[in-house]
C-alpha cells in the first residue's frame, strides 16, 4: 500500500461542496492499495501511522504520535499515488489495485482506525473529492507498505 501523511493544523473533504469528512490537528492521509495487498497490509499501515512520531514534544522534537496528541485522522483514497509516470507524458495508473480490492482495503482501513482511534473522518472512495488543508509545518512523509511473503497459510 502506498499512502501520503501529511501533518496538518485542520483538513476537510467536500463532495458536490458538502463537507463529508474533517479534523482539527491531525493527520490527513492519502492511500492507495496496490495488487496484492490484503488486510494484514492495510492494518499494518494503520497501526504504523496512527504510531509514526511526527509531532513536537516540549523540546520542540518530533517525538510523539497522533495519539499522544489526540488529533484527528482524515482518511481518503487516492489511486494516483500509484502513478507511473516512466513511459511519457501521461500517467498510467495500472500500479494501483482494482476497484473492488481498493475499496475493500480502504474500507478496512477505516474500520482498524476507527477501532484504534478516536477521531476518524474520511472521503468517499472514488468519488470527485476537493480536499482542503493546512499543512502544519509543513510535514510531509511517503509510505510504502508490501504484504508480508513470510505467513503460514
Amino acid at each position: 500500500m502506498i499512502a501520503l501523511l501529511q501533518r496538518v493544523a485542520r483538513a476537510h473533504v467536500e463532495i458536490a461542496g458538502c463537507t463529508v469528512g474533517a479534523i482539527g490537528p491531525g493527520l490527513l492521509l492519502f492511500v492507495c492499495a496496490e495488487p496484492g495487498d490484503d488486510e494484514d497490509t492495510a492494518d499494518r499501515l494503520v497501526a504504523k501511522v496512527l504510531k509514526l512520531r511526527i509531532f513536537g514534544d516540549a523540546a520542540g522534537k518530533m517525538n510523539r504520535s497522533v495519539a499522544d496528541v489526540a488529533g484527528g485522522l482524515l482518511v481518503v483514497s487516492q489511486f494516483t499515488l500509484a502513478a507511473d509516470t516512466s513511459g511519457g507524458n501521461r500517467p498510467s495508473f495500472t500500479g494501483a489495485a482494482p476497484p473492488e480490492l481498493g475499496r475493500r482495503l480502504y474500507e478496512r482501513m477505516l474500520a482498524t482506525a476507527r477501532a484504534s482511534h478516536p477521531q476518524v473522518a474520511c472521503g468517499e472512495f472514488g468519488a470527485d473529492m476537493q480536499v482542503h488543508l493546512v499543512n502544519d509545518g509543513p510535514v510531509t512523509i511517503s509510505l510504502r507498505l508490501s504484504p508480508r511473503t513470510d505467513r503460514q497459510p
